[in-house]
């Protein structure tokens, strides 16, 4: 049966929420606290206290001086009491002896009560902090403990608060005691009196977490959140990707009759949510994130300095949709897209367009091109003005005019940030790889204008001479900088001196040596390559080849005697004797030839007769490169031996 300290034990522990290590360690900081006051140590000694959880007795040990003789009993113990706890120690050692004062348990009840709870208060809120500081970004649960027209008060899991301001509330939401409501975990911050969490209804992360708990795609990563665009509690834009081929992004957002979707908007009191998809394609993005309106046409313009710039041309029913109540729509499509929007009606555009072509400079020369198409598109107009019906042909005349000058602008622009770009390249082969090593510091420009320079990005000579080589205007134009600074700094640059790039140099070409051949010269039998090795050809050749008379004729007058020596050898060549003495020397020699046709009525000298015909010699031809020859070696076996003899032939 459990004892009366451990039933307590467990019941901070339930209460509290915190580990068995953590209360136990505080525990026994306070028993070594309530020592000390107790006892009046000194907080240099070493005390340590031990709880047994079974009987709740508290043992404290603390560190004493091994002495014969004891004054002070907080810091010294007898050597004897100190050998039943070391046997190895001797005075003048230090050893940790047990010395728990008499009804120390009741007492250290009364002394370390605020103790104990300020190091279980501290255990807690540290697992507060840590428990909330993994669940940034995500959406947690709690009950509204208090309202105000400063923040709501929600408490939380571990016996948290969570303050939600009012700047992070959805307006006209409004809340009552005891009410359970869902926020996003937006901070958390650590004080004296505790973690302070910050929870929010507004953030659009809190839509994002919204849609993928109730959106299976975006959750699996099916389906991606590209960007989201809120204004809490009136409307939001939330564009959408689909990362898997066949998904439909802004389907799986919806839902089958918009049940997911719907789910989302109930829980933002009545948001209304635009799900569009996204695209890699600008003008489409942006045609896209202006819905429900119709566009007719995007124009963009990234070529100017600052934010980008989209010029939207919409029919002239579709414009106050386009724009939206306050220029709600505009304005949540522009934070969707990152694009500056200038939304206009087909006839506005088509009036700028004309203003352009007749009074910009720019337009020239697309001015002569429509010149033509002016006059018409001026009575269009007019009898826009005059309040006259205008023909869809007529419309469709006005978006292709409009539509040519826009085109016709980004082209221009186009070719001109090209020319530019041309111009950079150019100026910026010219200049040393060494000048942008170079601080500016280092060469002489006075401190004050350094800073100004640096502070404008321009860190490095070369940084400095780029944009010099470009336009000086634009340094000049910096605050603190003037026509003295600018001469300055053309001076400066004038007198600076780079290193040479070292060139490395081309890498040799080593010709091969051209392989020396022997010229077909009298005494030669033909043309030999020369290598280092000799090469060695040895093959079966038949010896009609090789006396061919062609051949032989053909070749030095050595090539004569080689003939003669082969002819002499044939004719010497004693043949078998017999029939038996055939097949023991030669058994190959009567072999069937597939040349020769063979008749049953031959006999054996006939069949040897015409398969002399067909007899194979061993001929090796090897060059010998001291005496410049080539040397023909023949291999022929003798009559009666076993043995083959070679010949050599020069």
């Amino acid at each position: 049966m459990k004892n009366e300290f451990e039933l307590a034990f467990n019941e901070v522990l339930e209460d509290r929420q915190l580990p068995k290590d953590v209360v136990l360690e505080a525990l026994e900081a306070a028993m070594v606290s309530a020592y000390r006051r107790a006892v009046n140590a000194s907080n240099a000694q070493h005390v340590e206290a031990s709880i047994d959880l079974e009987t709740g007795h508290v043992s404290i040990y603390a560190e004493k001086e091994v002495v014969e003789n004891v004054q002070d009993d907080r810091t010294e113990v007898l050597l004897a009491e100190a050998l039943e706890v070391d046997a190895n120690t001797s005075p003048g050692e230090m050893v940790i002896v047990e010395t728990t004062p008499e009804n120390f348990g009741r007492v250290a009840a009364q002394t370390a009560r605020q103790v104990i709870q300020q190091r279980i208060r501290e255990a807690e809120r540290d697992a507060q902090v840590n428990h909330f500081s993994q669940q940034l970004g995500e959406i947690v649960s709690g009950v509204v403990q208090a309202v105000s027209s400063q923040a709501v008060t929600l408490g939380l899991d571990m016996k948290a608060e969570g303050i939600m301001p009012r700047n992070q509330q959805i307006p006209r939401e409004r809340f009552r005691v005891h009410d359970r409501i869902r926020a996003l975990l937006l901070e958390v911050k650590s004080s004296t009196r505790g973690p302070q969490i910050i929870l929010s209804r507004a953030h659009r992360n809190f839509l994002r977490r919204l849609l993928e708990n109730e959106v299976p795609e975006i959750y699996h990563g099916l389906v991606e959140i590209r960007s989201i665009a809120r204004e809490p509690g009136q409307r939001s834009k939330v564009a959408v990707a689909a990362l898997q081929p066949g998904v439909d992004p802004v389907g799986a957002c919806v839902g089958i009759r918009g049940v997911r979707i719907q789910a989302i908007v109930r829980e933002l009191s009545d948001e209304k949510i635009d799900v569009i998809e996204w695209s890699n394609d600008p003008v489409v993005y942006i045609a896209k994130a202006l819905s429900p309106a119709r566009v007719t046409g995007v124009y963009l313009d990234d070529y100017t300095k600052g934010t980008k710039t989209a010029t939207v041309v919409v029919p002239e029913d579709q414009l106050s949709l386009a724009i939206g109540r306050d220029g709600q729509n505009a304005r949540l499509a522009a934070k969707l897209t990152s694009w500056r929007i200038d939304i206009k009606s087909l006839p506005e555009a088509a009036v700028d367009a004309i203003y352009k072509l007749q009074n910009d400079p720019e337009f020239a020369q697309l001015a002569q091109q429509e010149e033509e198409v002016i006059p018409q598109i001026e009575l269009i107009l007019a009898k826009k003005t005059e309040r006259r019906p205008v023909t869809p042909e007529e419309y469709k005349e006005l978006s292709k005019f409009v539509d040519r000058v826009e085109q016709g602008l980004m082209i221009k622009l186009s070719k001109e940030r090209e020319a530019e770009e041309e111009e950079r390249r150019i100026i910026q082969a010219n200049i040393p790889e060494a000048a942008y090593d170079i601080p500016i510091e280092e060469t002489g420009i006075s401190l004050r204008f350094c800073n100004i320079l640096g502070g404008a990005g321009y860190t490095t000579v070369g940084d400095l001479m780029l944009q010099m080589e470009l336009n000086k205007d634009v340094i000049l134009a910096l605050e603190g900088i003037g026509p003295k600074a600018i001469e300055e700094v053309e001076e400066v640059l004038s007198t600076i001196s780079f290193p040479e790039p070292e060139v490395e140099p081309e890498p040799e070409l080593v010709e091969e040596e051209p392989k020396e051949v022997i010229e077909p010269v009298e005494g030669d039998l033909a043309e030999v390559e020369v290598i280092e090795e000799p090469v060695i050809i040895e093959a079966e050749i038949e010896v009609a080849e090789i006396v061919s008379e062609e051949s032989i004729e053909a070749t030095a007058p050595e090539a004569e005697m080689v003939k003669e020596e082969l002819e002499e050898s044939d004719k010497t060549e004693e043949e078998p004797s017999s029939f038996d003495e055939l097949f023991a020397i030669e058994p190959s020699a009567f072999e069937m030839d597939e040349s020769l046709e063979y008749d049953e009525d031959d006999d054996v000298e006939e069949v040897r007769s015409k398969k002399k015909k067909k007899k194979k010699k061993y001929i090796e031809m090897e060059y010998d490169p001291d005496k410049d020859v080539v040397v023909v070696k023949k291999k022929r076996k003798r009559s009666g031996s076993e043995d083959w003899s070679d010949d050599w032939e020069i």
